[in-house]
């Protein structure tokens, strides 16, 4: 993990998606964070340890969902799939599919794994898994405001984390989508979907993958009182998901549904369709909803009057 001291730094995005805005000025107290996503292999040992399964290792619970067929409520998860050349592309639904077997250990389904993949994120793990891998690590999930913190790496204002050039010097600083999304994936950063942690270049404070690869679970619920609808992006909504699988319901809300903030954008995200790979950006999702895109990383707090020094690595 890496110490980040305490600042104030300017939050959001005027010149972004509407939810971004306003920008306004926030200040965070100092707190370690994981330089990198929460990866297979770290994943694997906490499951290793504790036997802990995912959500989408389990199957649908019949009480709370009566009307599904027992086909609809076995172990599934969301997984990105282009369109074939002819098939419609028009929607969400043309390119994420609900897919029987697909988990943390088996990415794209079944018949896929992550024997190649230890040391690329953790995906398909719902609001539940990725705070009970932290509270397995003495963690915790970071604020929207402690993630976009550090997200910006000390340069205050920017558009991207790196800077306010998207590919300075032609250069790829991010594992995102180059082409026609969601058809077209031109690769010109070298990968198709996921890519190992620090493939490319930290940000001004050493942590990577803040922006693209993966977007990352924050602890904070997402309030449509205090910005915009969302807008339709490459993220999967949950109505892709069998009927009724749609997130937990608020209570005294009326068709409110959980929904937490996503941030950093993912490998998805593209020029012609979701400029969300920025750290202003952010997205809404279902608690209980774990995609192909979607992991985590951690952060500890210091408890109150401690002395302030970097965790070990790894601790």
């Amino acid at each position: 993990m890496l110490w980040l001291s305490a600042g104030q730094f300017r939050m959001g995005s005027d010149r972004g998606y509407p939810e971004e805005a306003p920008v306004r000025p926030v200040a965070v107290e100092g707190f370690w964070i994981d330089r990198t996503p929460v990866t297979n292999r770290n994943f694997a040992a906490f499951v290793a340890a504790t036997g802990y399964i995912t959500m989408a290792e389990k199957p649908l619970d019949t009480e709370q969902y009566p009307d599904l067929s027992a086909q609809d409520r076995q172990p599934a998860s969301l997984v990105f799939m282009p369109p074939e050349p002819g098939e419609p592309a028009d929607s969400v639904h043309d390119w994420w599919k609900y897919v029987p077997g697909a988990d943390w250990r088996h990415p794209l389904g079944p018949l896929s794994s992550i024997d190649e993949l230890a040391d690329h994120p953790v995906v398909h793990v719902a609001l539940a898994d990725a705070e009970a891998y932290a509270h397995w690590a003495g963690a915790s999930l970071p604020t929207e405001a402690e993630w976009e913190f550090a997200a910006r790496g000390g340069l205050d204002g920017a558009e991207f984390a790196w800077g306010d050039r998207f590919t300075p010097d032609g250069r790829y600083m991010a594992n995102t989508w180059q082409g026609e999304f969601p058809r077209e994936n031109l690769l010109a950063d070298g990968w198709l979907r996921t890519s190992p942690v620090g493939a490319f270049p930290a940000n001004g404070y050493g942590l990577y993958d803040m922006i693209g690869n993966v977007w990352e679970w924050t602890s904070d619920w997402w309030s449509t009182a205090a910005a915009p609808k969302a807008r339709s992006s490459c993220c999967a909504p949950s109505h892709v998901q069998p009927a009724g699988k749609e997130g937990s319901i608020e209570p005294g809300v009326e068709g409110a549904v959980f929904r937490k903030v996503l941030k950093g954008g993912s490998h998805l995200c593209a020029p012609s369709y979701c400029r969300r790979y920025r750290p202003a950006a952010r997205h809404p999702q279902p608690v209980d909803t774990g995609t192909s895109h979607i992991g985590f990383r951690c952060i500890v707090r210091p408890t109150p009057g401690a002395f302030q020094q970097p965790r070990p690595e790894n601790g």
